[in-house]
């Protein structure tokens, strides 16, 4: 089993090995299966959900900094998922009226310089998952916190390293649910038949700002009920 991140054909897939992916961002979208009903060939697993989910991480955004006007973007342009991703909340935002200012990195040493030239120009900073994010989160973390700018994820994992707030599936919960497939491919299951799973258990996490030194810059949120904790987790189900 192997764990798939973009298009189908890449991460060493071949039409033999059965490919189980745990968080993709957005199969169809990205090309990775047919449908979410029936993937078809040699792959299948769970979906993060993280385009369809993209206008709620907004609504929250909105919801924690009401006077945003102005919003960045930050995402990966060789990530698939990422760009789709981005593509998504840009248009979402665009339809309320925000200014949108794109940031495209594509290696690490892009992160840094891309959120620097931020300072006084955008309100919050909105960052697309991706492995290269991912991997470097405190770091991103600490550079939008060094000119003041509140950030949102798809995973409380961010959050844990720093970010102002998260919304979207529980991560740990998609890679159990990954297991549960490969189990039933050892045991005969056509990979092919087995759909590709959504997710039904969504989390919400919250930094407290005023701890973070952003109630400076806009004391509405030290209002926000969220301040009283470090983080809050809202666990919820939704049909698949």
């Amino acid at each position: 089993m192997g764990l798939c991140t973009g298009p189908r054909g890449q991460a060493g897939a071949t039409q033999v090995i059965p490919v189980v992916f745990a968080a993709q961002m957005d199969p169809v979208g990205a090309g990775v299966v047919v449908s979410l009903a029936r993937p078809g060939g040699n792959l299948t697993g769970l979906s993060l959900q993280q385009t369809d989910t993209a206008g709620k991480r907004l609504e929250l955004l909105r919801e924690v900094v009401p006077g945003l006007r102005r919003l960045a973007i930050i995402a990966n342009v060789d990530a698939a998922g990422a760009v789709i991703e981005t593509r998504e909340i840009a248009a979402t935002a665009r339809a309320l009226n925000l200014d949108v200012i794109l940031l495209e990195i594509q290696r690490v040493e892009d992160i840094a310089p891309a959120i620097e030239a931020l300072k006084t120009r955008a309100d919050a900073l909105y960052v697309a998952t991706d492995p290269v994010v991912l991997a470097n989160r405190v770091r991103t973390n600490a550079l939008a916190r060094g000119v003041r700018l509140p950030t949102i994820y798809g995973g409380r994992e961010y959050v844990e390293a720093g970010a102002l707030m998260s919304y979207g599936p529980s991560w740990p919960h998609l890679f159990r649910r990954a297991a549960e497939y490969v189990d039933k491919i050892l045991r005969g299951a056509k990979l092919g038949d087995i759909p590709v799973e959504q997710p039904t258990k969504f989390r919400t996490g919250h930094q407290s700002w005023h701890r973070k030194g952003a109630r400076h810059r806009n004391p509405a949120a030290a209002a926000c009920p969220c301040r009283r904790n470090d983080r809050i987790e809202v666990m919820s189900a939704i049909g698949t």
